[in-house]
């Protein structure tokens, strides 16, 4: 029964994009596990140097056409996307609410996936720099995110885990119960996020600079599982092409017609165009 649950709740978050054959699908913080579904990714910090930032392989993935750009301030058209992903990662950066912001400008609707913080009290990574919360009110939801003035909730309780290494045991049995270890939010039209606390700019370039948390098997595991079960959709894609100024505000000149697989710098010599790595 609990591998059922497991494999339903996989579905739920990885899986189930509710869009139809034709919509376009933006992944913001794509990082090395990129959505099946998106057709543009977006991440800031592709090169391994920034494996704390990820848990599975150092370096970004390119399998689509990917922008190494600010998420909280995107290069793209206004409602240029149908649906944007955000999954796991609010959490790392230093304005998650101007994120929040560009998603709903460039996209129409979407999915948010961040840390819950009683979970993540108990075991969490450096490399994030907000508790989150799910609050509830008199409007709805909203995703409350208060700024972390250390690495860990209580370093005593953290020094013990360490000392007694039980962080695998701890983190495994958490991930028996995976819904309640992440916040998912779907939303449309709009982000209901507030922020508490102001973050420390030192304490957030520490964290860019934490020891990541990787997971080589899982994040294959992950992928080989997604592929087999997406391929009927991924092959009635497989020839979608998608024209530069679609997506991309006009003011950044189109190397080409058409997006192609490779890492997109907007500004940078050679407008940053750079082919795929294999990755």
């Amino acid at each position: 029964m609990a591998s059922l649950e497991a494999l339903r709740l996989f579905h739920q978050r990885r899986i189930a994009v509710p869009v139809d054959d034709d919509a376009l699908v933006l992944d913001v913080g794509s990082g090395d596990k990129p959505s099946w579904r998106a057709d543009v990714l977006l991440d800031r910090y592709t090169g391994a140097e920034h494996a704390a930032q990820r848990s599975g392989l150092a370096a970004a993935r390119v399998t689509r056409p990917l922008f190494d750009a600010d998420a909280a301030d995107m290069p793209f058209r206004d409602g240029a996307f149908d649906y944007a992903i955000c999954s796991n990662l609010l959490e790392h950066v230093g304005d998650p609410v101007g994120v929040a912001t560009e998603l709903t400008r460039v996209a129409r609707a979407g999915y948010i996936e961040v840390p819950e913080a009683a979970s993540a009290k108990i075991v969490d990574f450096p490399s994030h720099v907000w508790w989150c919360r799910m609050e509830d009110g008199v409007d709805g939801s909203t995703l409350v995110m208060t700024a972390k003035n250390a690495p860990w909730f209580d370093p005593e309780i953290h020094d013990y885990i360490e000392r007694a290494g039980v962080r695998d045991q701890l983190d495994s049995v958490l991930n028996r119960r995976f819904e309640h270890r992440v916040i998912q939010y779907h939303w449309t039209g709009a982000v209901d996020l507030r922020t508490v606390g102001v973050l420390d700019p030192e304490f957030l370039a520490r964290a860019m600079r934490a020891p990541g948390h990787q997971r080589g098997w899982e994040a294959t595991a992950v992928q080989a599982l997604t592929a087999a079960w997406t391929y009927p959709t991924r092959r009635r894609r497989r020839d979608v092409r998608i024209p530069f100024h679609r997506v991309v505000k006009d003011e950044h000149p189109a190397p080409e017609e058409f997006l192609s697989r490779r890492i997109y710098r907007l500004g940078a010599p050679g407008n940053g165009a750079y082919p795929d790595d294999g990755q």
